[in-house]
């Protein structure tokens, strides 16, 4: 699963660049330069998606193929985090603790943004939910 979310990017009249995420309206920010309005929306979109995983919201997937949309992926512990919540999908977090074999703790923590999980323990999950771990650079 590819987690790159659509954002627009505006130029402002006075200086500087607006960045709001089309599947997350109330998510925005901004930068003097674009580059500097990029970063500053991995770091939010990161927050965000933090929060809503720390809370058990509901977090949609990407909207696809949005004209003029810059897609921007959230940091590697989020991304993490999301792929294995993602995974998961019905089974429960004790079911994948017994496929573990390990706590309820320690599989509450593959979904912990703020956890940096090993990429045994992440190949491990994903072969006990019947995935299969790719890595990529970009």
């Amino acid at each position: 699963m590819d987690i790159r979310y659509p954002a627009t990017i505006e130029e402002q009249p006075g200086g500087g660049f607006f960045v709001q995420f089309v599947d997350f309206p109330d998510t925005f920010t901004e930068g003097q330069t674009e580059e500097e309005a990029l970063f500053n929306a991995v770091e939010v979109l990161s927050v965000m998606l933090d929060l809503k995983l720390e809370d058990g919201s509901e977090i949609p997937v990407p909207t696809l193929q949005v004209l003029g949309a810059r897609y921007i992926a959230p940091d590697a512990k989020t991304q993490a985090a999301l792929l294995v919540r993602n995974a998961r999908g019905e089974k429960s977090l004790s079911d994948l603790a017994r496929a573990l074999e390990t706590s309820w703790p320690s599989a509450r923590r593959l979904e912990d943004p703020r956890h940096w999980p090993s990429l045994k323990s992440l190949d491990r999950a994903a072969a006990a939910l019947g995935k299969r771990l790719v890595l990529s650079f970009e």
